[in-house]
């Protein structure tokens, strides 16, 4: 096939985007799609068979070009038949955990092993030009210094262990700390663009099918958690909007000279703030009184998107897009 066909076939060019059902990537794939590329998702087959993934399926233009293959993190020799051939690749898949039961060692191999397996079949599909991993503002949050702090932070591991009251697993720290540096090493060594973007609290509104745990986070109070909610409470929300993310990605794609860290936050909020915005903006929910000075909470900072804005990255949405949209679809999918 000629080249002038092949870009006529494909639109912008193929792109892969890893953990494809998730809350995240099932998003970036919609606003891909809508720009014109074709789009590889992975998805991990569950063990009682077929995955239901017509959420991406059903999508626009999904039937003209987005193909589902199936890989597994387990096995990352299984993503090379949907890497090769792509112009970029979109690392958001994450090992999953849910009943807590592996240890911090068992998750950080899994999640680096699973991704070196990834930058190995993109360096050797030799079309991959860019390599992009979704990190967490856990890279960055307890770096022990600055109230603001920018992608020269990183956090110290000793410090987050320090912390009295944890509200996220160390497992999770370790492991997205771990794979972020992986990767942006692994970049510098292979001559491989790599691309991070560094991603607080996503809330807003969701294409797939079961509840995003940050979405039940920044909701707990309004699903009835109040009782239990100190297992949710910061000191102050670090959030971004489903969308705003997915539009980050997307523009860094098209920006040739981006490159290494970009943190992408645009929403920070004290506890007592969002208790008193959701009472006002949402009182059907009749949010019970409760006095927050009771509960510890972790001290957070503030996240600098200046190197993000530099690109010519400008935000859309604000709080009221950010709990509207994901009070719409949970009413939507009868989880409210």
């Amino acid at each position: 096939m000629g080249g002038e066909e092949e870009r006529e076939r494909t639109g912008k060019g193929k792109v892969c985007v890893t953990g494809g059902t998730g809350f995240v990537a099932s998003w970036l794939i919609m606003r891909l799609l809508e720009r014109g590329y074709s789009v590889r998702a992975t998805v991990r087959n569950p063990p009682e068979g077929k995955k239901d993934v017509s959420h991406l399926t059903n999508l626009p233009h999904a039937s003209e070009r987005l193909q589902i293959f199936m890989a597994d993190l387990d096995d990352p020799e299984s993503f090379k038949p949907a890497i090769n051939g792509c112009m970029a690749v979109f690392h958001v898949a994450h090992p999953m955990d849910p009943n807590g039961k592996e240890t911090e060692e068992a998750v950080t191999k899994r999640t680096v092993q699973g991704l070196m397996g990834i930058l190995r079949a993109s360096l050797e599909a030799q079309t991959v030009k860019r390599f992009f991993y979704t990190s967490s503002a856990v890279t960055v949050f307890y770096g022990g210094g600055e109230r603001e702090v920018d992608e020269n932070v990183w956090t110290d591991i000793e410090i987050f262990r320090q912390q009295k009251e944890k509200r996220v697993s160390s497992s999770y720290v370790v492991s997205k700390l771990a794979a972020e540096k992986t990767a942006l090493d692994f970049g510098g060594k292979h001559g491989l663009e790599v691309v991070t973007l560094v991603i607080p609290l996503v809330v807003g509104p969701f294409i797939s099918p079961s509840l995003p745990s940050s979405v039940f986070i920044s909701l707990a109070m309004i699903f009835g958690h109040h009782k239990e909610k100190e297992k949710y409470l910061f000191d102050t929300y670090n959030m971004v909007h489903i969308d705003d993310v997915a539009r980050a990605l997307v523009l860094l794609l098209e920006k040739p000279h981006a490159e290494g860290r970009y943190i992408c936050s645009s929403v920070e909020m004290t506890v007592d703030e969002i208790f008193r915005f959701l009472s006002a903006r949402f009182p059907q929910f009749q949010l019970p009184s409760v006095d927050l000075k009771n509960y510890k909470t972790e001290k957070r900072v503030s996240l600098s998107s200046k190197k993000l804005k530099s690109e010519g990255f400008e935000y859309k949405y604000g709080v009221e897009d950010i709990f509207s949209g994901a009070i719409e679809s949970c009413k939507a999918r009868g989880f409210l």
